[in-house]
């Protein structure tokens, strides 16, 4: 943990009953059930109030699941208010690229992997060490590839799925990258090879993999990939075929895919629907007040999710407008405008509660540096420090530090630079 100033501790808790005290002097902390919770629960922890001084807390590993009793490399960042944050270099990646997936894994280290690069499609993977802010080569792919997706496991291997590969068609194929040996593993392909899809891990372990572009155009197919089998097993199809979307775990465990292209040239979503892992089927919710491609989601502390900017490929181009979905109705809300319209940008929940924007693409199709914070309770953005660097098809990746890794991207070319927001 990091950020809790002396003299204050937390207490995080599990059912009530499960606590583990952590004083500002903790570190990694590894934290053990009273009852034993079965291997790939469910598991949800909150932090009290800091005492003597409040201090605003977030755990980055709120939720999830566990192996055996216990919870490991549980992360807690408590933060203070200060000067305002700016990007900072760190180091280079070792290859450019853009178009690449980013994974935290559970020792604090950020794996990248595949991506376009100067010379085409990679197959190269590198990690990113916060204790020094360098970039070393890790294992390569069996497969190069990109705009696939990266998922983190359970068990702390990291699954990566589909994309495009070198010939430049859609894969079926997917890999393991064990942290532990700094290798990549086969392990069951898809039933459809798809890119432009999403991948969400579910309660269970299990991953749901939905939509994206296959081999005959876009797909409503989806399936799930059970880690204990290594095994994909086709599970019930959206009702829309769609790409380019969003997917959000909500914390009742159903997932919320909206937005994206659809099957027909032409067709734009503004559609969203819910899936439920009990029954494995999809149902519809209420639609989007814009149709969007290519916007960021993500889940805000109140339950709620925040889906920003996007393209409307039928009209304005990139889009300012934000909207929130709130679960417990299913209907759709607009909230404030962006500061700028934007899409293919990244969006980062920080440990205040806010998001973080950067990035991405404007009406004007300028790659963009600007940067910009969104704050839930007056429902407004407001301008932050931009990046050195203009970028688009990067990502951002929260640090246990509460720091965020942006890392690669395209402003025409690949790039290699890496920033951190502090």
């Amino acid at each position: 943990m990091s950020g809790l100033s002396a003299g204050n501790s937390i207490t995080l808790t599990d059912n009530g009953t499960d606590n583990l005290i952590v004083a500002a002097s903790g570190v990694s902390q590894t934290f053990t059930f009273a009852t034993k919770v079965a291997d790939g629960a469910a598991y949800k922890l909150t932090l009290s109030a800091t005492t003597p001084t409040a201090q605003p807390c977030t755990s980055t590993y709120g939720a999830g699941t566990v192996n055996a009793a216990n919870v490991t490399s549980l992360n807690v960042f408590c933060g203070l208010p200060g000067g305002a944050a700016t990007f900072t270099a760190t180091g280079a990646l070792v290859t450019a690229r853009n178009s690449h997936t980013a994974t935290l894994l559970p020792n604090g280290r950020v794996l990248v992997s595949g991506g376009k690069g100067a010379a085409g499609v990679l197959a190269s993977a590198e990690l990113y060490d916060p204790a020094t802010g360098t970039w070393t080569a890790t294992g390569s792919m069996a497969t190069a590839r990109y705009i696939h997706t990266a998922t983190l496991l359970p068990n702390g291997k990291v699954l990566v799925s589909g994309g495009i590969g070198a010939a430049l068609v859609p894969l079926a194929s997917a890999e393991l990258y064990d942290p532990a040996t700094g290798t990549w593993s086969a392990t069951g392909s898809m039933a459809a090879a798809r890119q432009l899809h999403t991948a969400t891990l579910l309660p269970s372990g299990r991953v749901l993999v939905s939509g994206g572009w296959g081999a005959a155009g876009t797909l409503a197919s989806a399936e799930l990939y059970d880690p204990s089998t290594s095994l994909w097993t086709t599970t019930g199809a959206l009702a829309t075929a769609r790409n380019s979307h969003t997917a959000m775990l909500l914390p009742s465990g159903r997932v919320l895919v909206s937005g994206g292209l659809g099957a027909a040239p032409g067709v734009f979503l503004a559609s969203a629907e819910l899936y439920d892992p009990a029954t494995g089927t999809w149902a519809p919710t209420g639609a989007m007040t814009a149709v969007r491609v290519w916007p960021a989601a993500t889940l805000l502390p109140s339950g709620r999710v925040l889906v920003s900017g996007g393209v409307d490929p039928l009209g304005v181009g990139a889009l300012a407008s934000a909207e929130l979905y709130d679960p417990a109705t299913g209907t759709w809300s607009a909230t404030g405008a962006l500061v700028t319209a934007r899409y293919s940008h990244t969006a980062t929940l920080l440990p205040s509660g806010r998001v973080l924007i950067g990035g991405g693409v404007d009406t004007l199709n300028n790659f963009l540096a600007s940067a910009e914070l969104y704050d839930s309770a007056p429902g407004t953005w407001s301008a932050t420090s931009s990046m050195a660097t203009v970028r688009d098809y990067h990502t951002a990746t929260l640090l246990p530090s509460g720091r965020v890794l942006v890392s690669g991207g395209s402003n025409g070319l690949p790039i290699a630079s890496a920033e951190v927001y502090w």
